[in-house]
Parts: structure tokens; C-alpha cells; sequence
């Protein structure tokens, strides 16, 4: 293990000195979780804002309920331990602010109460449900049905059917079928689900082999991004996993930018990601700063960060060789954030290419200027 850690660190180092593109690996790129150590309120504005906006709290009451919904999570390892076999699954109670605990035998409610949550006497167990659940996975169900779940608050598995399609033969069908599993119950929902492809956001993760990198700006036909990400002809994952597209050009060293064209499904949009630190920003352009101009970057390692512009027309020196006509910034960037948006006001400024440092210590990073890159392909910005 620890000659696997140390082989990641040094392959991590290595591509922040030559280029910010990072191998893929789930648990490097997953966001930090809260600790029980940490205070509800110190979360970052950015989450009390979306809860305003999203659940119609106030600061007040949002820092409440972080703190509750901590308290809750804190206390279901132990309260589920308690209940033992008569466990029938447990929920937060936005209302009351408490952790509830479903049981099948009552004499297990003294002892999960005093863990500090609630209780309530059901029919079935958590593991009565589990199994249900796993014979009706064995059906075979038609598009009239979004899904199914294990549902502790009505201590049953609950079949989502869409609403135009409940009174169809097949959905009618499937659903006696489902109700001979065991304890099911019947919803209904507006629509089917389908996956979530986007737009290419300028920020957002892709990758290329095993390499993820960022979306730099959406043109007409697909993004620029920076060269070192992938060679022309190479296929392109989006965020998700999908096919996204293929890059048409690349070079590096010497320069470092490319365009990836993008298949159906995907189509361009003229934003930048703030990833929650600022509202997403549009592109309406793609005049230069100046020097000593604040300048601000979107990568899908460190997300939002910003500086000021420091030098133009630089050569830097990588080990595969020579980038010229750079920008220098004082913004930090970290594996993965290569071939990000570098965006200053709403005017595109280019592409995240390489740099020293990171955004813990602190460290300067390079971008190649976005209008020698739409010259080059003969690209148009897309602009809103």
C-alpha cells in the first residue's frame, strides 16, 4: 500500500510540473466529507445559499438543520444496533429535527430513545423489505415503470409508476406481479427517468484513456482544452462516462491547446462553472485582460480559484519541451484542472496548461490565450 500511495504521488507531481492532467481515480477526485469533529456552521456560504434558494430556509434555519441532520447521522450506527433484528430502517424528520427509528418490537424503543431519536412500531423489518425488494429486481419491468425502492417511512417497497402510463396493460401487469414479492406499495411519478448527459460546460471534468482533464469553452461544434490532454483521433469521455466526442486537434509542445468535437447528445453552452463558490458565469466574449488584471479559473480538481494576470507572451519550459506565447497568473491549479477556463469578468482568456505549486501551499499557473486557439482551428466562441 504504501508503495502504490507514494507511485501516486509521484505520478501527481509530475503532471502538475509538466501539465495539470491527472490519471483517473475515484478516490483521489472525491469531493471532502464533513467530520463529526467539524461545526454546522462553518459550511461554506456557498451550501447555506443553496439550501436558502433550493429548500426556502433561512441561514438560521438551514445552520439548524445542519446541525440536527449531524446529530442524526451520528447516532443511526448505534440506534440501528439497538434495534438489532427488529430494525425496520430509520429517517431524518425535517419537521421535528430528529432521527427516526422503525422497529418491529416495541420493547427496542426504550433503548433507541434514549440514543436520542424517536421511534415507530412496523410490521416489517428492514431485512423482510431488503428481501422483497431483491425478487421483485428479478422481474423484468416495462417503460411504464421508473423504478423501485426499499421506503422505511411506509415499511414497504415502493413501485414508481409513471402517471400516463398506469392504467396500461404491461404496467397493470407488472404491478400484480410485484405486490405477489411481499409488502408493495404503488406511487406514482410525472415522468421516466432518463440520464443526465450536459452540455459542455466549460470546467467540467472529461476523459481521455485513463488521463481526466477540463473543458476549456464551448465553440460551435464542441471545446477547446489543452493539448497534453489527448493527440488528434483520440476519443473523449464526458463526465458521466458517455461517449462525448473526439479530438480533431491537438499540439503540444510548442503550443499547448486542442479542439475536441462533440456527438448527439451533447451540445455547447456558453458557461463556466463556479461550482457553488459563485454563480455559473456566462461567456459573452473573449477580449483580453491586461496585466495586473483579476483573472479567475474553473478546473474540475480545485474548482473556482483566481489572481491576477502577471506576464504574457511567455515560454515555458516543460520537460517534453518548450510552450510558447503564454500567460502567466498567480492562480494556483492542481492535477485535473488542465485545459480548464481562465475567465476573467465574462470574457474567455484561455486554457489551463501547466504551473508550479498547488492550492494548498500556493503556486503561479500558465494558460494558453484562447483567441490564438479559435484562430488556429478557425473556431467561433460560443457566446450568450
Amino acid at each position: 500500500m504504501k508503495r502504490t500511495v507514494t507511485l501516486r504521488a509521484v505520478v501527481a507531481a509530475l503532471l502538475l510540473a509538466t501539465g495539470l492532467g491527472t490519471a483517473h481515480a475515484g478516490a483521489a477526485n472525491a469531493a471532502p466529507t464533513a467530520t463529526p469533529a467539524e461545526d454546522a456552521v462553518s459550511v461554506s456560504p456557498g451550501l447555506l445559499d443553496a439550501m436558502r434558494r433550493d429548500l426556502g430556509l433561512s441561514t438560521r434555519e438551514a445552520t439548524e438543520r445542519l446541525r440536527d441532520e449531524r446529530a442524526a447521522t451520528g447516532i443511526e450506527k448505534a440506534a440501528r444496533s439497538a434495534a438489532a433484528g427488529a430494525y425496520g430502517g430509520s429517517w431524518f424528520d425535517a419537521a421535528t429535527g430528529r432521527l427516526v427509528v422503525a422497529v418491529t418490537d416495541s420493547a427496542r424503543a426504550p433503548g433507541i430513545r434514549a440514543l436520542g431519536a424517536d421511534t415507530r412500531l412496523v410490521r416489517h423489518s428492514a431485512a423482510a423489505l431488503d428481501r422483497a425488494k431483491s425478487r421483485l429486481d428479478s422481474l423484468t419491468a416495462p417503460a411504464g415503470i421508473a423504478g423501485w425502492h426499499v421506503d422505511a417511512r411506509t415499511n414497504s417497497v415502493v413501485v414508481d409508476v409513471v402517471r400516463a402510463e398506469r392504467t396500461a396493460p404491461a404496467v397493470r401487469a407488472f404491478v400484480e406481479r410485484a405486490r405477489a414479492t411481499g409488502p408493495v406499495t404503488v406511487a406514482t411519478t410525472a415522468a421516466a427517468p432518463r440520464t443526465y448527459a450536459a452540455g459542455t460546460v466549460g470546467g467540467d471534468p472529461y476523459y481521455t484513456g485513463n488521463v481526466r482533464c477540463s473543458i476549456g469553452f464551448s465553440v460551435h461544434g464542441g471545446f477547446v482544452t489543452a493539448g497534453h490532454c489527448g493527440r488528434a483521433g483520440a476519443a473523449v469521455r464526458g463526465w458521466d462516462g458517455s461517449a462525448m466526442g473526439t479530438f480533431q486537434g491537438s499540439s503540444f509542445p510548442g503550443d499547448d491547446y486542442a479542439y475536441v468535437s462533440i456527438h448527439s447528445g451533447w451540445w455547447t453552452v456558453p458557461v463556466v462553472l463556479g461550482w457553488g463558490t459563485i454563480p455559473d458565469r456566462l461567456v459573452r466574449g473573449s477580449a483580453e485582460a491586461p496585466v495586473g488584471a483579476s483573472i479567475c479559473r474553473s478546473g474540475s480538481t480545485t474548482h473556482w480559484r483566481c489572481g491576477t494576470v502577471l506576464g504574457k507572451n511567455q515560454t515555458v519550459n516543460y520537460s517534453q519541451g518548450a510552450v510558447h506565447q503564454m500567460t502567466k497568473t498567480s492562480v494556483c491549479a492542481e492535477g485535473g484542472d488542465s485545459g480548464g477556463s481562465f475567465i476573467s469578468g465574462d470574457q474567455a482568456q484561455g486554457v489551463t496548461s501547466g504551473g508550479w505549486g498547488n492550492c494548498s501551499s500556493g503556486g503561479e499557473t500558465w494558460f494558453q490565450p484562447v483567441n490564438e486557439i479559435l484562430g488556429r482551428y478557425g473556431l467561433t466562441l460560443h457566446t450568450a
